[in-house]
């Protein structure tokens, strides 16, 4: 992760931890932006689950809190700022519309890494976590390997691993946009090193970890 320079001051991008939280002032920006390139190269989507960070890496998967109203969201890091010194995250229109900060521009809020999302995938797949059921589990940690509209999609898929390398199989049944969806996690994982070394070894493509 390489420092960058804006108006005069370099940013460090800092590695980060599934479980560490920060908090700040929250802004939001979009029409401005929309369709405009990010800062890791993609089209900016007002009405996409995005947000900048001055140095959380791309990828990021978040959790942001209004402070105030304990209204939540989940965003993917994929753009550089606000550069502004008192905030701390910039959300995209459809996260800000979520949490309130798009009527009141700017908001205090807690932020929690959830997970790391590959490039690529969807952010749709990891939105509205903090809304989803909490199931009794055994550990905190999770690798998220589908996600499907309908049921018998993911039902297929938790028989299919329901015992994959010694890891359980689960249904997480969330809500986006007022559609289902249904997202696959393996389960058992004792550490966030050992769902990062599973990741690594291929099994299943655009897998990311979650903890819940």
């Amino acid at each position: 992760m390489r420092p960058y320079t804006v108006m005069g001051k370099e940013y460090y991008p800092t590695v980060v931890r599934v479980g560490d939280t920060f908090s700040g002032v929250a802004s939001w920006y979009g029409p401005d932006f929309h369709g405009k390139s990010t800062s890791n190269g993609e089209a900016y989507d007002m009405y996409a689950m995005t947000a900048a960070h001055k140095t959380l890496p791309m990828n990021t998967v978040v959790r942001v809190t209004n402070t105030r109203t304990d209204a939540q969201t989940v965003v993917r890091i994929n753009d550089r700022g606000p550069f502004v010194e008192t905030r701390i995250i910039d959300l995209s229109f459809a996260a800000a519309q979520q949490i309130g900060v798009d009527k009141t521009g700017t908001a205090p809020v807690t932020l929690e890494v959830l997970g790391f999302e590959p490039s690529g995938m969807r952010t749709i797949d990891m939105a509205r976590v903090a809304k989803g059921p909490r199931e009794s589990v055994l550990t905190s940690f999770f690798v998220q390997i589908g996600s499907f509209e309908r049921f018998e999609g993911a039902t297929a898929t938790k028989q299919k691993y329901a015992s994959y390398n010694g890891y359980s199989a689960i249904i997480k049944d969330t809500e986006y946009n007022n559609k289902r969806l249904f997202r696959v996690w393996l389960g058992g994982f004792k550490s966030e090193a050992e769902a990062r070394d599973f990741i690594s070894r291929g099994y299943f493509e655009g897998a990311f970890i979650i903890r819940e």
